[in-house]
């Protein structure tokens, strides 16, 4: 109950703070930098229904007019994948850590690591997760197109994962 209600107040300190520069732009007619802190944002575990193992999504910023995509970093436990997933305006990963796979629907699966930057153009189905034995961070950039980001489809099977 404290940890919500922490919460609960630093989203709303952060929401107050937002208000308060969005007021200041109207009243000098200029819009100034925005810092969000770390930590006003809360991570959440990723849902069963659209990953396998253990993988917590922590959003940096949600799309807007000037930025039409969200950022946001994932870090999955070794084994921890994705299901199948296509973006309708195209996914940018940035791997910021460990070492990951990601596969296509021609059943090829290519090892990312740390530094590695995967760009997977629009509607492309695919798949991305830790290696089995080492997790992985990477950030992920995914454009917004008419209000969506995402199609998740069928889990990644076993087989598929550890296609080589």
């Amino acid at each position: 109950m404290k940890k919500t209600t922490a919460l609960l107040a630093a989203l709303l300190l952060a929401s107050a703070g937002m208000t308060a520069v969005q007021a200041h732009a109207a009243e000098t007619g200029k819009e100034e930098q925005v810092i969000t802190r770390v930590g006003t944002r809360p991570s959440a575990v990723g849902s069963h229904a659209t990953f396998t193992g253990n993988v917590r999504h922590a959003p940096l910023f949600s799309p807007n007019e000037a930025a039409p995509y969200s950022v946001s970093y994932v870090t999955f436990e070794p084994g921890a994948r994705s299901a199948w997933h296509e973006h309708p305006a195209g996914q940018t990963l940035v791997v910021i850590s460990g070492v990951g796979l990601t596969g296509t629907s021609d059943g090829k699966v290519v090892e990312i690591r740390a530094g590695d930057v995967v760009r997977c153009p629009p509607n492309v189905r695919h798949w991305h997760g830790a290696a089995p034995h080492v997790a992985m961070t990477h950030m992920a950039l995914t454009g917004v197109k008419d209000g969506k980001n995402v199609t998740w489809m069928e889990e990644v099977s076993d087989q598929q994962y550890n296609a080589k």
